[in-house]
């Protein structure tokens, strides 16, 4: 995910809004050159990837039956994860909505496939379109994306601006758009999926969104963590952002990780390790008590670095308002 580059954010923020200036085109135009040339992550070089890789997914088997479904070519970064049982799949995610998810998906495994999300965001409800078995939380927020995105955030997801090689053939930055999907049912808090030889359990952990969630698999210590953690900056800038609901949930998480093995991230690298997540949580507490020096990101946001991690905080969500001036 771009988030490491916030001039380019900042650019994008100023397309949204039509105040673009005459030299941002040209500093976007360079970060993301740069950023193009370094992908895909080198954390991906220790996987092999996957014959059903094509021109806009690259697969890899992270683990055993466990595949990251990575977006490498759009600014999101975004990785979808298909976890394979011996009856059925589950599908954590179905990304940016730009390619045909479900096509990959059919390569690696051709046992019925459950969707779930780790939250609504528009980089992650895609391709749920696709699918006939898609599972929600039952939130306001979720209701309302399943009906559908389609403005000039979703637009600027195809634009040039985010992308380092070119939209899927026939698809265009005007024509792109989040579809609508019909959930089939809900899941909550402590829900578990039996795949047939493995049981993942659903862990709300609202905060990013009021919709996010975590998947747990006991047996194995694997923790998928959504949007609450990733190696980038972590955004918590949104209207449906809730900086105290984040903490308890980082805290819930963090108090799994000595039974841990294994974090799969839902941007930029697929596999992490789980003493990342106290780390995540310490620096989240200094940056809200106001220890930690902000950087600007744009006029309502500040980010704040912590090498393989940070966060984009919107202004207004910080306690201590001076460091976000």
């Amino acid at each position: 995910m771009l988030k490491h580059a916030t001039s380019i954010l900042l650019f994008s923020a100023i397309l949204v809004s039509g105040c673009a200036s005459d030299n941002a085109p040209r500093q976007e135009t360079s970060e993301l050159a740069e950023f193009c040339q370094k992908l895909p992550r080198p954390a991906y070089a220790q996987f092999e990837k996957h014959p059903a890789s094509n021109d806009w997914f690259e697969v890899y088997e992270v683990a055993a039956d466990t595949y990251a479904i990575y977006e490498p070519f759009q600014w999101q970064e975004v990785i979808s994860y298909l976890i394979v049982g011996a009856d059925r799949a589950l599908l954590f995610d179905t990304g940016n909505g730009m390619a045909d998810i479900r096509a990959v998906v059919d390569q690696l495994t051709a046992l019925p496939v459950t969707v779930l999300n780790s939250h609504s965001h528009i980089d992650h409800i895609g391709g749920n379109h696709q699918f006939d078995d898609i599972r929600v939380m039952d939130t306001a927020f979720t209701r309302s994306r399943s009906r559908g995105v389609d403005d000039d955030s979703v637009r600027l997801e195809a634009s040039p601006i985010a992308l380092c090689k070119p939209l899927p053939s026939g698809l265009t930055a005007e024509d792109h758009v989040i579809r609508a999907f019909r959930p089939t049912g809900t899941i909550a808090d402590g829900d578990q999926l039996d795949l047939g030889g493995r049981t993942i359990e659903v862990i709300a952990i609202p905060g990013h969104t009021e919709d996010s969630a975590a998947l747990l698999e006991r047996a194995t210590g694997f923790l998928w963590t959504g949007d609450s953690y990733y190696a980038g900056p972590i955004w918590l800038f949104a209207d449906e952002t809730d900086m105290q609901r984040y903490r308890a949930s980082m805290e819930r998480l963090v108090a799994l990780a000595p039974s841990l093995t294994a974090l799969f991230p839902a941007h930029n690298t697929p596999r992490e390790h789980p003493g990342q997540l106290a780390e995540v949580l310490m620096a989240f507490d200094q940056v809200m008590a106001g220890a930690i020096a902000a950087e600007p990101a744009w006029d309502d946001a500040v980010s704040f670095d912590f090498g393989n991690f940070g966060f984009l905080i919107r202004k207004d969500l910080l306690p201590n308002r001076e460091i976000a001036e």
